[in-house]
């Protein structure tokens, strides 16, 4: 038997250790993981936990209609895992490019299961209902029902990418879902005796939540445009039929139109926020401003 002195036991010991480790924290290095906008990033970190490290790629106050990415941003989207898509209009434009710079990144489409309802307008030519415009309204994220389908989606979508952790997303998942159901049971509660069921916005970002919860959105915007005098007039006589007293507004958008009409009616302009990155938090209050605006 070879003897072996004991300094280089310890040796072999300390290294054999020290590479156990390194492989350790290699493998429990989070995934780099990209969403389109704020409501997401608490998808994903909801869903994914310590698993995941999330990036957004539209800024606070900027709007995904027309967001352009920053340098630093596509350099980031080259070494990453993930992008969970979700249909806003500049993915359109950069999803191409994307493949193009990280061939080996997954694209995770979170509509996949949902049923898009048309854009909605409202009817300048008298009629009491909004029209449908025909485009498809990509604002899913802004209702429990929708968000649930698409955390369900990146759960999904991790569990394959990492299957070691399929039971830490599925538990994440659960732990998320009772949270959406609870906000779910605490809208229906708050608009149930409701019976003017009309609200004013100048951005229509919350057609799913008005099919949800069986309300009118009645929007001021012209297909992404302010309305002209004309048509301005129009939706000042739509509101006063509708007895709209409360004009919702976004900061991505001018507040220009929605003064004129609350001018007129006697009414106020109240800020609530589709984009904003709490979505549990922010769609309770969106709720209880809705439900203070309705009769």
């Amino acid at each position: 038997m070879q003897f072996v002195p004991a300094f280089r036991r310890i040796n072999v010991i300390v290294l054999s250790t020290g590479f156990a480790l390194a492989c350790t924290f290699a493998h429990a290095a989070p995934l780099d993981v990209f969403v389109s906008i704020l409501p997401q990033k608490q998808f994903a970190e909801r869903v994914g936990g310590d698993e995941v490290k999330v990036a957004v790629m539209v800024r606070p106050g900027m709007s995904p209609g027309n967001y352009e990415p920053t340098p630093q941003q596509m350099n980031a989207l080259s070494q990453a895992t993930m992008f969970f898509r979700i249909g806003v209009p500049f993915e359109e434009k950069w999803m191409p490019k994307l493949s193009e710079i990280n061939p080996a990144i997954r694209v995770v489409d979170t509509r996949t299961g949902i049923t898009l309802l048309p854009m909605n307008q409202l009817a300048h030519a008298g009629q009491s209902a909004p029209a449908a415009s025909g485009k498809p309204d990509p604002h899913i994220w802004t209702t429990p029902s929708l968000v649930k389908l698409q955390a369900a989606a990146m759960r999904d979508a991790l569990s394959a990418q990492r299957p070691e952790k399929k039971m830490v997303f599925e538990k994440n998942y659960a732990a998320f879902a009772t949270d959406l159901d609870a906000l779910d049971a605490e809208i229906r509660k708050l608009l149930a005796d409701k019976q003017d069921r009309n609200f004013m916005v100048f951005h229509p970002a919350w057609g799913y939540l008005a099919h949800d919860y069986k309300l009118n959105q009645l929007p001021i915007e012209i297909e992404g445009k302010e309305p002209g005098p004309q048509a301005l007039a129009q939706i000042i006589d739509e509101a006063k039929a509708h007895k709209v007293r409360v004009l919702f507004v976004q900061q991505q958008f001018s507040r220009k139109a929605a003064e004129a009409v609350a001018q007129a009616i006697g009414g106020e302009v109240i800020n609530i926020d589709p984009l904003a990155e709490d979505f549990l938090t922010n769609t309770r209050h969106v709720a209880q401003m809705l439900a203070k605006a309705m009769r």
